[in-house]
């Protein structure tokens, strides 16, 4: 049955964890996305593991390529990440001048791209992004105008949408919470958060503790990496669990 089947973008924050909780809820059958796009944070893609793995996909798919040939991003370059911004400068995000220097050039539009073109293939008619326009760092492609567009659009430039064999449809279930809201919702459904991995910029455990823990393989180095507490996505997650009145089982 086409109608059961959803595509849910698995970055292995907070954000999109809880989104493919959500789905699952709602008693679809879930195909986890995930992209390798040689990001900064790409720890991220090992909590993406876990989380698709806690929840039983069907199946995870990673696609890689490579967004550093393009680059114009903190994420997807040698540019700083920028930390401890000022809180009038958080508040304002979304405005042109405060759009900060993490966001990739239209990421989720690349990404809602090979999500349509699998879905079309799974026929699936369902679409779930992870997208928020509360507490986020005012990107562009996570604000609901946008998200209705690429929904039209998907519908005008796909076959099986043309030939009427399905209707595709873009969720964003997070859209309008707050990060603590998030938080309380994913722990609602049974998600571990020490799962989820948000920081834009990993840091290594100090010498001693890598060397205490005997971190041989490359699995467990990555697993050595720890937040960096300062960055904006470390910033909101910290504000989020702390509204929640919650500890950060990843921090804690």
């Amino acid at each position: 049955m086409t109608g059961n089947k959803a595509l849910v973008l698995l970055s292995g924050g907070i954000d999109s964890a809880t989104t493919l909780a959500i789905a699952k809820s709602g008693g679809y059958e879930i195909h986890a996305l995930s992209f390798d796009y040689s990001q900064r944070h790409a720890r991220e893609l090992e909590s993406a593991q876990m989380v698709a793995s806690a929840f039983g996909v069907e199946q995870h798919l990673v696609i890689q390529f490579d967004l550093r040939e393009i680059g114009g991003s903190a994420l997807t370059s040698d540019m700083a990440v920028p930390k401890r911004r000022l809180k009038d400068q958080l508040s304002g995000a979304g405005t042109s001048s405060f759009i900060p220097v993490t966001y990739v050039p239209a990421r989720n539009t690349i990404f809602l791209s090979f999500a349509l073109a699998w879905a079309e293939v799974l026929l699936a008619e369902h679409i779930f992004i992870g997208a928020n326009a509360v507490d986020y760092s005012g990107y562009p492609d996570c604000r609901p105008e946008y998200l209705q567009a690429y929904e039209a659009m998907a519908n005008l430039a796909t076959k099986a949408s043309v030939e009427k064999k399905i209707q595709f449809h873009i969720h964003a279930p997070l859209l309008r919470m707050k990060k603590s809201e998030i938080i309380k919702k994913g722990v609602e459904l049974g998600l571990d958060y020490a799962l989820t991995w948000s920081c834009y910029d990993p840091q290594p455990l100090p010498a001693k503790s890598v060397k205490r823990k005997n971190l041989s393989s490359l699995k467990a180095l990555r697993s050595s990496l720890v937040p960096c507490g300062r960055c904006d996505s470390c910033v909101f997650r910290a504000k989020g669990f702390q509204e929640a009145g919650m500890q950060d089982p990843l921090t804690g």
